[in-house]
């Protein structure tokens, strides 16, 4: 994959400007051992070269080989938005983002392996850029090179990528109109499969609007400042607000999985620079309890 440059900086060193423009030492290196080339003004050169105001850039990425354990398997692909950097899906319930040992290889990860390898894209390697949880729907993010994935991981919890869910919740304690939920979370002493609000763990930050309550029941907007595990589930769970049917942090039954999904992104496309935003609707199990207890 091939990239260009009209060079307009001070002088400085390919090394610096190739970090500036997002690459991650882990990709520098694949860069020198691997395969990949790096030309001023059509002359080959090493990252130690000193461009100058004026230089044209060009970069050819070292070939990229996909991964023998993630097993292209056929699968219900449901494309928001795709060009040569990008693949954003809006994944089901049900459906884990990543293959875990001794499963079966129907992850989106193996469905995205698939959907590249048949629709002729240049590289096969899938670059899970956001998880989901199994039973969370809506976009998940993919890269379809490393320049990419290297670009989106620095703005993964920065202003310029914003992950916006829609949640149900369940609960006695009536909702504020807007509200921030601030905790440490960690691995819970009880089970290592659940997280649990503790002095020792990450600082989570989690802002919410409450788009409607009526009875025990609300819908809520929310959008997440920082990343960890199970961090929606666990900041309403704590605030005596379980999400509905997520049953490992006490959510009442009334759908068949936690009533979680991600509606809407904002990012910087990471090579035009240009701010995108796309959405997922409320899938239909969310929507018909919605609609049952009058949240919509």
């Amino acid at each position: 994959m091939d990239f260009k440059w009209d060079y307009q900086g001070p002088r400085q060193s390919l090394q610096k400007f190739l970090r500036q423009e997002g690459f991650s030492l882990t990709l520098m290196s694949k860069m020198k051992y691997h395969g990949g080339m790096v030309f001023v003004n059509h002359r080959q050169r090493n990252t130690t070269y000193q461009i100058r105001r004026g230089d044209a850039v060009f970069l050819r990425l070292p070939p990229e080989h996909p991964a023998d354990s993630v097993v292209a398997t056929p699968g219900p692909i449901d494309v928001v938005f795709e060009d040569r950097d990008l693949l954003i899906v809006n994944k089901p319930a049900g459906t884990a983002s990543i293959p875990a040992a001794n499963r079966q290889p129907d992850s989106m990860a193996n469905f995205v392996k698939y959907y590249l390898q048949t629709t002729g894209a240049e590289s096969t390697a899938v670059h899970v850029v956001t998880r989901l949880d199994r039973d969370t729907s809506g976009l998940m993010i993919f890269a379809k090179h490393s320049m990419a994935h290297s670009l989106l991981d620095r703005q993964l919890h920065s202003p310029s990528m914003r992950k916006e869910y829609l949640a149900i919740s369940g609960g006695d304690e009536p909702l504020a109109a807007h509200g921030w939920m601030i905790m440490r979370l960690g691995v819970s002493d009880e089970f290592y499969m659940r997280r649990a609000v503790t002095p020792a763990g990450k600082k989570s930050v989690t802002e919410y609007w409450t788009l409607a309550q009526s009875g025990r029941f609300a819908l809520s907007r929310v959008l997440l400042h920082t990343g960890r595990t199970h961090q929606i589930r666990v900041h309403f769970a704590a605030i005596n607000r379980p999400l509905v049917g997520d049953e490992l942090y006490g959510g009442v039954a009334g759908v068949g999985r936690q009533a979680l999904h991600c509606a809407a992104l904002t990012l910087r496309h990471p090579y035009t620079g240009v701010t995108l935003r796309l959405t997922a609707p409320m899938p239909a199990d969310m929507r018909s309890f919605a609609q049952a207890h009058a949240l919509m």
